[in-house]
C-alpha cells in the first residue's frame, strides 16, 4: 500500500472480531449498532475489527437521530492530567486567541473563561506567531496560571508539531502535543508531517511532558481539508474524514475535535450540512474509539448564523459529545469565525444536568464559579477574583 493512514489504519484492524462481522452488510451493520440489545461496550469493541471505510459507510446509512442514538452509547474515556468522557460531564477546551498573542489579551480571556466554567478540557491557544520563543512564552504563561491557581486541567499551544517539539527541548512545560491531521499520507505531508513524526512528539511528551499520561495527543480535523489540497485520491469528503480518526486512534490520543464549518461552503454549504456534519463527525469518532469533542462552528460567507451551532451543540450534547470549544463570546478575533462562547456550555451543563470534569468541578465549587450542581453563580464573570 502506497498511503501511509491506509497501511496504519489496516495493520490496526483485529483480525480476529472482524472476523465476527465480515459477513455483515453494511445495513446489517447498521442495525447491530442501533439495536436495544447492542451496547456501547460491544461497539467499542466492534469498532476494533473495522476499518475507516465501514465507519463512514455505515454512517452515510444512518439518519440523525441514529447518529445521536448511537454516538450516546459509546463511552471513550482518556486521562492526559484528567479524566475526560466519563457519564455526568461535558467538557471545554478554553481558547483564549488574540490577534497579536499579547500575554495580556490572552491571560484576560482564560481568567475570564475560568470564571465561566470553561478550560477542563484544555487552556489551549492557537498562536499568531508559530516561532519556538512565541510557544515556549505561551505555555510558560499557561503553567503559571494553572499552578498558581490549582487548576486541575491540560496546556497546550496549537503550533505545528516540530514547533511543539522544539518548545519541549527548550524545556517549555507542555501537557499536550496538537496537530492537525487529514486522511491520507499526500494531506498529512502538506501539512508538514508523518506519522514518524507524529510518534516521535508523542514519545517525548511522555519523556519530558508535565502531563500524568498515558493520552498526551491532541489531534483537529475537518471535512474537506484534503480536497483542499488535492489529497482526496477522489474519495468524498466523509470517508477522508473518518480516516482521519482511524490514523489518529494509533497515537492513543487524549481529544479530538472536527473544526466542523471551519473551511465554509466550498464543502458545507448552508447551516443544515454543518448540523449533519457535525453529528456525522462526533458519531464517525466515537465508533473509531476516540475521545471526540466538536468545535461548532461556521465561517461568516456560510449560509449559518448562531442559531446553527447552537442547535448542533443541543443536539451533540444529547449524543454524548465528550467537549466544545468556550471562545469569548463565540468570537474568534484571530481565526475570524464564529463558535461556541463560554455561556454555551454553561447552558448546556445546566439543562442536561452534567459538570465539567470532577477535579476541576470541585475547584469550580471552591471558588465559587458554580455550585454543587454545575451551576454559575453570580461570581461567574469576575475574573478579579483571580487577579
Amino acid at each position: 500500500m502506497q498511503d501511509e493512514v491506509t497501511r496504519i489504519i489496516q495493520d490496526d484492524v483485529n483480525e480476529r472480531i472482524f472476523d465476527e462481522f465480515k459477513n455483515f452488510t453494511v445495513a446489517e451493520f447498521r442495525e447491530w449498532i442501533l439495536s436495544e440489545d447492542t451496547t456501547g461496550a460491544m461497539i467499542s469493541r466492534a469498532s476494533r475489527g473495522i476499518t475507516s471505510e465501514i465507519v463512514a459507510a455505515v454512517t452515510k446509512l444512518m439518519s440523525n437521530m441514529d447518529l445521536i442514538y448511537g454516538a450516546r452509547k459509546i463511552r471513550v474515556i482518556k486521562h492526559c492530567n484528567t479524566t475526560i468522557g466519563k457519564a455526568g460531564t461535558l467538557s471545554a477546551r478554553l481558547q483564549p486567541n488574540h490577534p497579536t498573542d499579547d500575554p495580556d489579551g490572552i491571560l484576560a480571556s482564560v481568567l475570564e473563561g475560568l470564571t465561566f466554567g470553561i478550560g477542563d478540557a484544555l487552556i489551549g491557544l492557537n498562536p499568531v506567531d508559530d516561532t519556538t520563543d512565541s510557544v515556549v512564552r505561551v505555555l510558560k504563561r499557561f503553567e503559571e496560571i494553572k499552578q498558581k491557581f490549582e487548576i486541575p486541567t491540560q496546556i497546550c499551544v496549537l503550533a505545528h508539531v516540530n514547533t511543539q517539539v522544539d518548545a519541549i527541548k527548550k524545556g517549555a512545560p507542555t501537557d499536550l502535543i496538537f496537530q492537525s491531521i487529514a486522511g491520507s499520507e499526500k494531506g498529512n505531508t502538506a501539512f508538514g508531517f508523518d506519522a514518524k513524526t507524529l510518534e516521535e512528539a508523542r514519545q517525548l511528551v511522555l519523556k519530558e511532558g508535565t502531563a500524568e499520561g498515558p493520552n498526551v495527543m491532541y489531534f483537529e480535523t475537518g471535512q474537506g481539508s484534503e480536497l483542499s489540497s488535492e489529497a482526496h485520491a477522489d474519495t468524498d469528503q466523509l470517508t477522508m474524514e473518518a480516516r482521519c480518526y482511524g490514523f489518529a486512534k494509533r497515537f492513543d490520543p487524549f481529544i479530538v475535535n472536527t473544526v466542523v464549518g471551519f473551511i465554509g461552503p466550498e464543502y458545507l454549504y448552508d447551516g443544515r450540512q454543518v448540523s449533519r456534519a457535525g453529528l456525522e463527525d462526533h458519531f464517525m469518532g466515537k465508533l473509531t474509539g476516540i475521545s471526540m469533542g466538536v468545535d461548532a462552528c461556521y465561517t461568516n460567507h456560510m449560509k449559518a448564523d448562531q442559531n446553527s451551532i447552537e442547535d448542533l451543540s443541543v443536539l451533540l450534547t444529547a449524543a454524548g459529545c465528550n467537549y466544545f470549544m468556550g471562545i469569548p463570546h463565540g468570537d474568534d478575533v484571530m481565526l475570524n469565525y464564529q463558535s461556541t462562547g463560554y455561556h454555551e456550555t454553561a447552558a448546556l451543563r445546566e439543562m442536561f444536568n452534567l459538570t465539567s470534569i470532577e477535579p476541576f468541578h470541585k475547584w469550580l465549587v471552591k471558588m465559587g464559579f458554580v455550585d454543587e450542581y454545575g451551576r454559575l453563580t453570580n461570581r461567574a464573570g469576575d475574573a478579579s477574583l483571580l487577579f
